[in-house]
């Protein structure tokens, strides 16, 4: 054997090894001089622009999914659908669908963006790190708009629209049926509703309904995060005053914490007050404006794969 093909296998072997540790970067040095070397290599090419997409290079992976499907003797979904996740990213709409349509995916016909309805499911903001769990209604294959208020840690709003990967790394229940969970790749477009977080006294459930139910000109969405999120005392974040309860959940909590979308902190007031004046024991203990920036992207493991059982317990989770 050669010095030159033990030096390829030896890149080989790390290469692959790279991806699997999460290390992208290194992944990607390595299969670039892979390919100078056998540039015809449609797995060298494909394994590429996987780990430029988890870098989020949508240029690069889309060039590397073309050249792969150019030089592939078979149909492969995967590299369409890594393919067309890039093309999203670059916006490049005549060639998503082309790409969607050669997977035998129907999308409404056109030329901006895709604007459908593909179903209810999960999404895992930022998965490469402590990663928080909101419902998304999915308008293309691979694109989803934000149904919860997502806490303001997770540098996301309620209404953006973000891109997802197209495996699924679980199911959740919303409800009426299982849906899939799929990882968060980028924010696309971030929504103009503000993030507000809001404590209150409800002294009972019909007033958190009334609260719930309230809707007045600029606001979003009003979230009650003290039974929709799991693992987080928000209180405790905020030095809010307060006292931990038995965990019991048929036990009212009066103390109640709020994550309310709304596109200014006057319309968030407005209905704090129409809420507290329309019942007696009715308090409003304080208003947060929760705004931070995105989270980095972090390498180091494979955060793409579907997390093992007792990692999936980790995080943030929104009903």
């Amino acid at each position: 054997m050669s010095t030159e093909h033990e030096d390829l296998e030896r890149i080989h072997n790390h290469a692959y090894a790279a991806v699997d540790d999460g290390q992208l970067s290194d992944a990607s040095r390595a299969f670039d001089l892979l390919l100078q070397h056998h540039p015809d290599n449609p797995f060298y090419h494909y394994m590429r622009g996987l780990a430029l997409k988890y870098q989020m290079d949508w240029a690069g992976s889309l060039r590397d999914n073309l050249q792969a499907i150019d030089l592939s003797e078979a149909f492969s979904q995967a590299q369409h659908w890594n393919a067309a996740i890039a093309a999203t990213g670059l916006g490049q709409w005549t060639t998503v669908r082309e790409l969607w349509a050669a997977c035998d995916i129907a999308v409404p016909a056109g030329e901006g963006a895709i604007e459908a309805n593909f179903g209810i499911a999960v999404v895992r903001l930022n998965p490469w790190g402590n990663g928080e769990t909101v419902f998304v209604r999915r308008v293309d294959p691979v694109r989803a708009r934000i149904l919860n208020v997502p806490l303001p840690e997770s540098g996301h709003r309620f209404g953006d629209i973000v891109l997802h990967d197209g495996a699924a790394t679980g199911t959740r229940f919303d409800g009426e049926r299982e849906v899939h969970v799929f990882n968060e790749l980028e924010r696309l477009a971030p929504s103009e509703f503000q993030t507000f977080i809001v404590f209150v006294h409800a002294q009972s459930k019909d007033d958190m309904t009334a609260l719930l139910g309230i809707s007045t000109p600029g606001l979003g969405y009003a979230e009650d995060w003290t039974h929709s999120i799991r693992h987080y005392c928000l209180r405790c974040s905020y030095n809010a005053p307060h006292s931990h309860a038995d965990n019991d959940d048929t036990q009212w909590q009066p103390e109640r914490n709020l994550g309310i979308a709304a596109q200014s902190r006057l319309s968030v007031e407005k209905l704090l007050k129409d809420w507290a004046e329309g019942q007696p024991g009715r308090r409003v203990e304080g208003i947060e404006t929760g705004e931070h920036p995105l989270p980095p992207r972090e390498d180091g493991h494979a955060w793409w794969l579907a997390p093992d059982a007792d990692d999936d317990e980790a995080g943030d989770e929104e009903e």
